[in-house]
């Protein structure tokens, strides 16, 4: 698998997709609401990603950016195979992926200067430490850290971050957790989890992971996120994240779809049963109506974007 985010203009977001599932992503481009698709890496990276836009009838677009407004390029091409063994490329990192066309430097103007923070020491830190909580939680993207610092001390009448100050900092941010992530060795707990989710997935309980902002409304959607066959659920919602992000467990909600309490504590004993053989450690009573619980959890995350 490349390890590689995908997204179309048909609002599609792929993870780490094979060399051939992005060839087709490549090949039915043309008609409306599907003309391009933006790769980035994974982790994601600011100012680095590469792109295609191809109308039916026309020629491509082909487009990457390495790190700086100074270093994005451009060149046109006549047909898709020749733009998938250069996204390919580029996606695998090989040397000389592009190769063989004519670039072409794209003046994207001057780079703006993006102000300081007009802040005191109190909401600084304040800011820094909620939009590190998302970070470390590990679900969000750069794009939502950056939602979150320009609207995080927003009041009636106040903005005091800009759009360009927010994403200066969610980017300064998400950077040195890159490099704190790079020092990881081995699967993580995060990893273990998701391990198990799919495993659980697989045997007809749903499970989602970071599911909804709240018990009462993953409740409420948890329902429509299963198939005809799904028996039952898992799932943790945004607040059961920051929680586990700051080193205090996980706490998972479960049960089944047909609202009986035997079948509620059958889910229950398949999820501890599922996360204990990918090596994690529970806390559950046995009781339907309480939540299971994963911990110690040593929450290391790994970020996507």
């Amino acid at each position: 698998m490349l390890e590689i985010v995908v997204r179309t203009e048909n609002s599609e977001r792929h993870v780490r997709v094979s060399a051939g599932e992005l060839a087709g992503l490549v090949r039915r481009l043309g008609e409306v609401r599907d003309r391009f698709v933006i790769l980035q890496r994974i982790p994601d990276l600011p100012d680095v990603f590469a792109q295609v836009w191809h109308e039916a009838g026309g020629d491509y677009t082909l487009e990457h950016r390495d790190g700086a407004a100074d270093r994005h390029f451009q060149v046109r091409v006549d047909g898709p195979e020749a733009v998938i063994a250069a996204l390919t490329g580029w996606a695998r990192q090989e040397d000389g992926w592009d190769a063989g066309q004519a670039w072409s430097l794209l003046d994207m103007g001057p780079s703006r200067e993006v102000p300081p923070l007009d802040l005191d020491e109190d909401e600084h830190g304040e800011l820094e430490r909620r939009v590190r909580e998302v970070l470390v939680g590990g679900y969000a993207s750069r794009a939502e850290l950056a939602e979150l610092a320009e609207s995080y001390l927003v009041t009636e009448g106040r903005r005091p971050v800009s759009r360009q100050q927010a994403e200066a900092l969610a980017d300064r941010m998400w950077l040195e957790r890159v490099a704190e992530q790079a020092r990881w060795e081995g699967e993580t707990d995060p990893e273990r989890l998701t391990r198990a989710f799919a495993a659980l997935q697989e045997a007809g309980i749903t499970a989602r992971e970071d599911f909804s902002c709240c018990r009462t409304c993953g409740q409420a959607e948890i329902g429509g996120q299963g198939g005809p066959d799904a028996r039952g659920f898992v799932y943790f919602h945004s607040q059961c994240t920051d929680s586990a992000a700051s080193g205090h467990g996980l706490m998972l909600l479960y049960g089944g779809f047909d609202g009986s309490s035997e079948t509620d504590a059958l889910i229950g004993h398949e999820v501890v049963a599922a996360l204990e053989a990918a090596g994690l450690r529970t806390e559950w009573d046995q009781d339907p109506g309480r939540a299971v619980t994963v911990t110690p959890l040593d929450w290391r995350r790994r970020l996507v974007g």
